[in-house]
C-alpha cells in the first residue's frame, strides 16, 4: 500500500491518467514514490513519473517493420540504371572521341574522314542545276570549309552538353533519390550538389535540355539550304515549347518553396 506521504502525488495524476492503463500507471506511481522518498515533494515525484513514462520506448513488432524496411530497401533497385547510365556516358565519350578525329584527319586532307563528316552532319554541297532548271546533282567537296566546321564542332558541344546532362542525373539522381554520398568534405564536391533536391534536380534537367535543343536548332539554321520549310518550322516551336515547359517548371517550383525575403538593413 503506498503510505500518506505518497498521496499528493497518486491524486494528481491518477485523475489525469485514468483508462485502460490505469493498473499499469499505478504501478509506476508505486516506483516512482519509493524512488522519490517520504521527504520529497509531490511534484517533483510526477516530473520524475512523467519522465519515466515518456522514456519508454515504444516497441513496434518485428513482422510490421518487414515491410516498410522492404520498401526502403527497393530503392536500390535503381542502383543498375544509374549503372548504365555511366555506359551511355563511356559511349558518348567514345563517340566524342571519333568524331574529333575525324575532323583532324579531315583537316589534313584525308577524303575518307571528310565524307564521313559530311555524311554525319548532313551537310550537302551547293546544288548543280541543269538546263530545266532541276538538280541534277551536288558539286563535290573536297576540302574542310567553315560551314563543316562549324557543323561538327556543334556536333562535339552537343554531346558534351548531354555528357552533362547525363553526370546531373546520375550523381543527382543517386544523391537524392538512392544514398547519401557523403561528400562535403570533398574537395572536388560540385557546387549544385550541396543544395540538389528533386525540385532543383528538374529545373536543372530542363535547364540543359533547352540547352541541347539551342544546338540542334543552331545546327539546322546553319544547314538551312538543306532543310525543308516544315522542318525548320517545327524544330522552332519545339524549341519554345522546351522553354514554356522549362519556365513552368520553374514557377511551380518557386511557388511550392517560396524564397524568404530578406528583411532591409
Amino acid at each position: 500500500m503506498i503510505s500518506r506521504s505518497y498521496e499528493p502525488l497518486t491524486q494528481s495524476l491518477g485523475a489525469s491518467q485514468r483508462g485502460p492503463t490505469e493498473g499499469r500507471l499505478s504501478l509506476l506511481q508505486f516506483r516512482v514514490a519509493r524512488r522519490c522518498g517520504a521527504s520529497t515533494s509531490a511534484t517533483c515525484c510526477a516530473l520524475r513519473l512523467s519522465t519515466f513514462t515518456m522514456s519508454e520506448p515504444v516497441k513496434t513488432p518485428g513482422t510490421t517493420r518487414a515491410l516498410p524496411n522492404l520498401i526502403f530497401a527497393s530503392r536500390w533497385l535503381q542502383l543498375p540504371l544509374y549503372i548504365g547510365l555511366i555506359g551511355a556516358q563511356a559511349v558518348y565519350v567514345f563517340q566524342f572521341w571519333v568524331e574529333l578525329v575525324h575532323l583532324i584527319e579531315a583537316a589534313f586532307g584525308n577524303q575518307t574522314a571528310l565524307a564521313t563528316l559530311v555524311k554525319s552532319s548532313g551537310y550537302q554541297a551547293a546544288a548543280i542545276l541543269g538546263p530545266d532548271g532541276k538538280v541534277i546533282g551536288y558539286e563535290a567537296i573536297t576540302h574542310l570549309n567553315e560551314t563543316i566546321i562549324m557543323l561538327v564542332v556543334l556536333a562535339l558541344i552537343d554531346v558534351v552538353m548531354i555528357s552533362n546532362l547525363l553526370i546531373m542525373v546520375i550523381v543527382g539522381g543517386y544523391e537524392t533519390f538512392v544514398s547519401r554520398m557523403h561528400l562535403e568534405s570533398h574537395p572536388d564536391q560540385p557546387e549544385w550538389l550541396s543544395h540538389v533536391n528533386a525540385s532543383v534536380l528538374k529545373v536543372k534537367l530542363a535547364t540543359a535540355i533547352i540547352g541541347i535543343s539551342s544546338i540542334h536548332l543552331l545546327k539546322t539554321f546553319i544547314n538551312a539550304a538543306n532543310y525543308d520549310e516544315k522542318v525548320l518550322i517545327w524544330q522552332t516551336v519545339i524549341h519554345f515549347v522546351f522553354l514554356l515547359s522549362a519556365l513552368a517548371i520553374a514557377l511551380a517550383d518557386r511557388i511550392m518553396h517560396p524564397v524568404a525575403e530578406v528583411a532591409d538593413h
